[in-house]
């Protein structure tokens, strides 16, 4: 036969399969895995393409220099000399005041000609029509963005106190490089110009202030430039260029896209688990199609390829059915996170397409191939003995392409082999604990056998198909563990983390407070009945060398340790322990009379390999300040009380410039206070911690919607799973009920024992998912938030009786076909 006429064949046999209905569940599980998978990439492609596209514009320049500490000229004059135009800017936290009202805002100081790459739009009214600005603020003007312009209720030309000067706010900034993203632009911002920093009297020692050198020109000359400069960064500052634009915010994707696509990839585990029982239910239906094909002279060979076309062919059509849907799909996902993506993003490109294709493709292949291929070995005899078995080859091990399959996928889509094999592993457990549970729920519902016939009859069908029913049981309890764990348990962890602070912990911190300005501090809680909080010292240093070994980012792997090194550290001294803080090894200051120990924070000690004994060197504003680690502590970070990683006994850091940090609590009601003492201090930072957790809690939340969206293609994969469980025993059924009715049972009772049957799995999956989301759940809060996590009754009620109504609906609109077809037809089709 030539290829051609194969073709038309196979295509025959497509259209008839699916006009018979032999494939609706197989296409149904391809489009909802590609679909999956190709909404999470497009939403990440068009992410990323945005950052790509417009690289130097989010980074407001070619390249750029930053640091804790002020740039040295020789940079700029680098930059400058290779042809550059150079500029420098300032960051850093401040309160903005006007009347009554403060607020904690992000201050920026500029030089003329910022940004060097992208635009700043500014308009001068709210919401009205903005434009390209033809500058910067004027000396004595500051820019502010919309959120503060509302928060402070500003008119038109008002004005605004920062520091100890006065500013006319002169316009509406709309729009800035490097802060388009709504998840990364922190605190409302203001924008002034950089000749009004000093007026201001906000920079001083110990100022937690953010320098940038922001440089463009030709790409030749930035390339010479940052070779030049590459060779003399100090340790701490960072290059950052086009290539890395934003680097916080790739990183944030690269989280985002690793856990979005793992959450698709289980959709993809049940698809391949729903294809596998479709796959066979078609083998089953096919022998005795093949064999007269055989006994009429189709050689084997013949017969694969035959069906192997007719598969491509049918898994291109659904994988393209399933792109499709995540085009459309990923729409809603964008629109859904608004509040996170702030920027109109590019289209998409053609890679998550050409990708979702081949995971279909591949996705069918790995588990539709062993039937496949069985059917090319059934025997001619069957045409007579039709009481002959499905062929061999069909068994765990036909299967073993298609779990290879899976396993790449994971390891593909994490980006990271150890993080890949981690998540391995927890399926793997979560999977056996899930149809171990099951085993045993399904042994214990034997004791129910006395309570009515259409219960006996119910349990027994579990039990007799109890492989499926596990299959069943494993892949709904996976998709319905992770939507409680998304909807109920974070809203529960959430909570639990509020109701565990006392009604008296800190809820505002003052930070850049200034050496004289401490004992003012408490004459001003004192004068108004107050108590005075206690006031604690702080010293910026660098972590330069742990013992005789240099430190450096290089030295580590995972990414927070590779930041701590490169950041300054808030060192401390105290000669008391405070409450909060126990040793766990070693003593606390073995030596009263004794400066150079520290006492070292136990998770920062692990992260970065420092133990007891160990001599650590600090860059205290150019100095090395060393000192041997003495003492190990375990902080209750969750107090909310003033904390450090490092502490020293007075005398090791007391000659070093430093600022004084305190906390304390403030009930409701007493604004003014605030507002008065940033007018007494206006260099201090005033930091509202309700508002920083209500913002954490909003980033939480938007993160579990995205995944959530993502979930519900898991439980759609599930439900899948059970509708080919269903489909596949369905002849069996249709053969039960034939006669159950011959000898005597009613439409009603079987239509009982089947609803019976749909509801125990959906009731032992619904256990088997709350189960797993309240343990995670009791993990999450024991291992990561240090809290003791009290089970949600909701959780228990939704996943059981949730998952149990909707299992028996989905079950009995799958075997309503069992109950019409008439007992003679199915007699008279045995015989």
């Amino acid at each position: 036969m030539s290829p051609v006429r194969e073709i038309r064949l196979a295509w025959r046999l497509l259209a008839r399969d699916y006009r018979a209905g032999e494939l609706a569940l197989i296409v149904l599980a391809i489009v909802i895995a590609v679909t999956a998978v190709t909404t999470v990439g497009f939403f990440t492609s068009r992410v990323q393409a945005a950052l790509d596209q417009q690289a130097n514009r989010l980074l407001g320049a070619d390249i750029v220099i930053a640091d804790s500490r002020p740039i040295a000229p020789a940079l700029r004059e680098g930059a400058e000399q290779r042809g550059l135009a150079a500029i420098s800017v300032l960051r850093f936290p401040s309160m903005a005041l006007r009347g009554q009202r403060s607020f904690l805002s992000d201050i920026k100081a500029v030089e003329p000609g910022y940004p060097l790459r992208g635009e700043l739009r500014i308009t001068d009214r709210l919401f009205g029509p903005d434009r390209v600005a033809r500058g910067i603020p004027s000396p004595g003007e500051v820019w502010v963005d919309e959120r503060l312009y509302t928060s402070l209720e500003l008119a038109p030309g008002d004005r605004i106190t920062v520091g100890s000067r006065e500013f006319r706010v002169g316009a509406i900034v709309t729009h800035e490089p490097g802060v388009d993203f709504g998840f990364l632009s922190g605190a409302p911002r203001v924008l002034l110009n950089a000749s009004d920093i000093e007026s201001t009297g906000l920079i001083g020692p110990g100022s937690r202030v953010r320098y940038r050198l922001y440089a463009a020109g030709a790409e030749e000359d930035v390339a010479r430039f940052r070779e030049w400069a590459q060779g003399r960064l100090t340790p701490g500052q960072r290059m950052e260029g086009i290539r890395d634009a934003r680097p916080e915010l790739r990183s944030a994707l690269e989280r985002a896209e690793r856990f979005l696509n793992l959450a698709a990839l289980t959709s993809v585990m049940l698809a391949a688990v729903a294809i596998a029982l479709a796959a066979r239910r078609y083998l089953q239906r096919h022998l005795d199609g093949c064999a007269v094909m055989r006994c009429l002279g189709a050689p084997q060979f013949l017969v694969t390829r035959l069906y192997l076309t007719h598969f491509v062919m049918l898994g291109a059509l659904a994988a393209a059915a399933g792109v499709a849907l995540g085009a459309a799909a990923q729409l809603t996902l964008t629109a859904w996170l608004g509040e996170v993506v702030a920027v109109t993003l590019p289209s998409a490109g053609v890679l998550p397409a050409v990708q979702g294709l081949l995971i279909g493709m591949l996705l069918l292949l790995g588990f539709a191939l062993p039937p496949l291929m069985a059917l090319a070995q059934v025997p001619t005899v069957r045409v007579l003995r039709r009481e002959l078995g499905v062929p061999r080859g069909t068994g765990v091990l036909g299967y073993a392409g298609g779990i290879v399959t899976i396993v790449g996928l994971i390891l593909w889509q994490s980006h990271d082999v150890r993080f890949g094999m981690t998540v391995l592993g927890w399926l793997a457990v979560a999977m056996a604990a899930a149809a171990g549970m099951g085993w045993l729920l399904l042994r214990a519902l034997g004791t129910l056998r006395g309570r009515g016939v259409s219960w006996r009859f119910g349990i027994a069908s579990l039990q007799r198909r109890t492989l499926g029913t596990l299959l069943q049981v494993v892949a709904l309890g996976l998709g319905v563990m992770a939507l409680l764990t998304l909807t109920f348990i974070h809203g529960d962890l959430l909570r639990t983390w509020r109701e565990s602070l006392p009604p008296d912990a800190p809820n505002r911190f003052i930070i850049n407070i200034q050496r004289d300005q401490v004992s003012g501090i408490r004459q001003f809680f004192g004068a108004r009945g107050l108590p005075a909080p206690e006031i604690f010292p702080m010293v910026r240093g660098r972590l330069v060398r742990i013992g005789d070994r240099s430190v450096s980012a290089d030295d580590y792997t995972d990414e927070r340790s590779r930041r701590l090194v490169t950041r300054e550290f808030n060192l401390s001294w105290a000669a008391q322990l405070q409450g909060d803080n126990r040793v766990i090894e070693g003593r606390w200051w073995e030596d009263g009379a004794r400066p150079d120990q520290f006492s070292v924070e136990r998770g920062l000690a692990e992260r970065l390999g420092i133990r007891r004994g160990d001599v650590l060197t600090f860059d205290v504003a150019g100095t090395p300040v060393a000192a041997t680690v003495t003492s190990l502590r375990s902080v209750e970070w969750d107090s909310f009380n003033v904390n450090f990683f490092v502490l020293s006994p007075p005398g090791l850091l007391e000659p070093y410039p430093a600022t004084y940090v305190t906390s304390f609590h403030l009930v409701s009601g007493q604004a003014e206070l605030l507002n008065a003492l940033v007018r007494e201090f206006p260099n201090i930072v005033l930091i509202d911690i309700a508002q920083a957790l209500a913002q954490v809690q909003r980033m939480m939340a938007q993160a579990a919607r995205a995944v959530q969206f993502v979930f519900l293609f898991t439980l759609l994969a599930g439900l899948v799973v059970l509708y080919a469980a269903v489909a596949g025993s369905q002849d069996e059924r249709i053969y039960q009920a034939t006669l159950l009715r011959t000898l005597g049972a009613s439409r009603a009772q079987i239509h009982r024992a089947h609803l019976a049957e749909f509801t125990l799995i959906g009731a032992v999956a619904g256990l088997v998912a709350a189960a797993g989301a309240t343990g995670l759940a009791y993990f999450i809060a024991h291992r990561f938030l240090q809290l003791e996590y009290t089970p949600d009754a909701a959780v228990w009620l939704a996943g059981v009786l949730g998952t149990a109504a909707g299992v028996a609906l989905a079950g009995w609109l799958g075997t309503r076909r069992v109950l019409t077809v008439p007992p003679l037809h199915v007699l008279r089709s045995l015989s």
